[in-house]
């Protein structure tokens, strides 16, 4: 692997921090609620927003993509919020029809579309590598208002608040590193710390599953998405079994 290789890592690796930055501390709300699919959810609405504006567009400019998949998601994060105060018992259950829902949708409206395979593939797996530094600067600025808000006005206490501020963070993430790695993002740090008060272990499951994913796939000529998700799965079930393993000697210990 060259230098110049090297080099190209610098865009993809920013954008998985801005990812992380606020997927970490979203994704152990995710855990906590039990509502674990809802990113795979939102994020597929995101992705038929984008895909319904280049339907009746074309060629739209980058900020009205954003308003589109945005609409879309917050949409469907307000119709699960209402759900999950009427339908509590079976909010699993309706998130994954709407995750059907918008799959198929997708389908649909791509079948007659001679990119259409291509267009989903991108949505679903995403193009990390060729992110540009240039594509970063609007997410990066967003997800701090995203933290501020999350931490300062303590959104995870008001179901309202966390529901539009999710669908605000995947709607800028899955145009980045497309709905595999969204869900990923949220779901395997936080999986995988479970239990523990500090963001920083599950950012850095996260930070090393995208670097050895990125790295393993310019080596091996593999799509850059998926590799990232199966480095980022096993660096969770590294630290898991570690954490397990410390866990165990510690109660040995003081069972002496």
């Amino acid at each position: 692997m060259t230098t110049m290789d090297l080099a190209l890592l610098g865009p993809p690796l920013l954008a998985g921090a801005v990812v992380l930055s606020t997927h970490v501390p979203l994704g152990r709300q995710v855990l906590a609620r039990g509502i674990i699919f809802i990113d795979l959810a939102i994020a597929q609405l995101a992705g038929l927003g984008v895909i319904l504006v280049h339907v009746v567009v074309d060629d739209p400019a980058g900020p009205v993509v954003q308003l589109a998949a945005f609409l879309a998601a917050v949409s469907g994060a307000l119709a699960l919020r209402w759900a999950e105060r009427y339908w509590s018992d079976v909010l699993e259950a309706v998130i994954g029809v709407v995750f059907v829902l918008a799959v198929t949708a997708a389908l649909l409206i791509l079948a007659n579309d001679p990119h259409g395979g291509e267009r989903l593939k991108e949505l679903l797996a995403g193009q990390l590598l060729w992110t540009t530094y240039g594509d970063l600067w609007l997410p990066a600025i967003v997800s701090v208002g995203i933290l501020a808000v999350w931490f300062k006005l303590h959104a995870a206490s008001n179901p309202t608040s966390f529901y539009a501020l999710f669908a605000l963070s995947v709607t800028l993430s899955v145009q980045l590193v497309g709905v595999y790695l969204v869900f990923a993002s949220l779901i395997i740090p936080a999986l995988a710390t479970r239990g523990r008060r500090t963001l920083v272990a599950a950012f850095g499951v996260g930070s090393v599953g995208y670097l050895l994913g990125l790295l393993g796939s310019m080596a091996t000529d593999l799509p850059t998405g998926p590799s990232v998700v199966w480095a980022m799965a096993m660096a969770g079930v590294t630290t898991a079994l570690f954490r397990r393993r410390k866990a165990q000697r510690a109660n040995g210990t003081s069972g002496r």
